[in-house]
């Protein structure tokens, strides 16, 4: 069971002292958050992905890279990468980039994020997020591993004789999540090709997070790569504690009422009681979070919002100390104490490089120094291109 954190990077006013933070303050506060994440002995720091105010992390990869570079064992992932207006060669070459940077310390959450307008700033149409989604991955799913891929589909020019650079790390393509929160065909995406599915369900009441864990499993097992309780889940969550209840409702109640995500609509009772907010002790989040096992099943990775509504950054690692010392050294004892041995841990690079019979030099090298062109490819292409 690996737990972690992700952050949204909103720049959001405190609502108790009214100070904004800057930009780069933000970004600052990210590294030392990721940090932290890893000091405490957390297994993943994510980030999102967005090229609006009031956001700050436009370009994951650089910011995981450089977090890369300051850490030695966490793992690096998104919490979005936007599939469908990111260009799938531009995440095919950024990413491997990051793999190698990292020695593997880093896989990614494909999504389609929660800012329509954004589809337009890129040259695409809302109204194809799910036919984008689909064909994206496609042909990224084949970049990684295909030497030379041939494609043509509908939102994109076609591709020659193409060759993704760098090639991943010692041939083994990073292992891939697809998070969703209400398309029942992500879920099938996810399923279809053996990856992990993310339900951030952080809005969302649990029985309908367990239509949509359920409906994952079922197309897994339908799709030949397990048994259905062997089908990789995770599941997003919030938090805010303090020694007691009473404190950390008093507290974290002006961030919640002003939150631009979910302040002015229901109270802060009515969201904890209906969605996994845990707003409370240690303890309550220990019961809560072992609470998701009833209606997602054996799951795989656990991450936390914390850093957002507004939060200084004094209080966010305060957060993480908790979650450190008192909540995850629980939550990992009873999750290990009552999954089955046959449900896997969360896919790693050496996992898959253990699966895989070991490492092998995927370098390709071009014919000539001057056009670039790479070599004939050996095999035809196995995996069809959804159109």
């Amino acid at each position: 069971m690996q737990f972690g954190i992700f952050t949204v990077g909103d720049v959001t006013t405190d609502p108790t002292t009214g100070r904004t933070p800057t930009e780069h303050e933000r970004i600052e506060a990210t590294v030392a958050i990721a940090r932290k994440a890893e000091e405490v002995g957390l297994d993943v720091f994510a980030t999102g992905q967005h090229h609006n105010p009031p956001f700050i992390p436009s370009a994951p990869t650089t910011t995981l890279a450089y977090i890369a570079a300051q850490t030695e064992r966490i793992i690096l992932s998104t919490s979005t990468t936007l599939i469908t207006t990111t260009d799938p060669v531009r995440i095919a070459e950024d990413y491997a980039s990051l793999q190698h940077l990292s020695n593997g310390r880093m896989d990614l959450m494909m999504g389609r994020g929660n800012t329509g307008p954004v589809y337009p700033w890129f040259g695409k149409d809302i109204r194809d997020g799910i036919p984008l989604a689909i064909e994206n991955y496609a042909l990224l799913h084949r970049l990684w591993r295909e030497d030379v891929v041939d494609w043509q589909g509908k939102y994109r020019t076609p591709l020659q004789g193409f060759t993704s650079t760098p090639r991943p790390l010692d041939g083994i393509p990073p292992f891939v999540w697809h998070g969703s929160i209400r398309s029942p065909e992500i879920a099938e995406q996810a399923a279809y090709y053996g990856d992990g599915f993310f339900s951030n369900h952080i809005f969302w009441p649990a029985s309908h997070t367990r239509q949509m864990v359920q409906l994952y499993r079922r197309r897994f097992e339908h799709y030949g790569h397990g048994s259905a309780d062997q089908a990789i889940v995770g599941l997003g969550g919030q938090v805010f504690m303090r020694r007691n209840s009473q404190d950390a409702v008093r507290e974290f109640r002006p961030y919640f009422d002003n939150a631009p995500v979910y302040g002015h609509g229901p109270s802060l009772e009515e969201f904890t009681s209906q969605t996994p907010l845990t707003v409370g002790s240690p303890q309550e989040v220990i019961e809560k979070t072992l609470g998701f096992r009833e209606y997602a099943g054996d799951y795989q990775r656990q991450l936390w919002l914390l850093d957002h509504a507004g939060l200084p950054l004094k209080t966010v690692l305060e957060q993480l100390d908790i979650l450190g010392e008192e909540v995850v050294p629980v939550l990992r004892k009873e999750f290990a104490a009552l999954k089955p041995a046959h449900v896997p841990d969360a896919p790693t690079h050496p996992s898959l490089l253990a699966a895989a019979g070991g490492a092998h030099d995927a370098t390709v090298h071009a014919v000539d120094d001057v056009t670039g062109a790479s070599p004939e490819p050996t095999t035809a292409a196995t995996l069809e291109v959804t159109k």
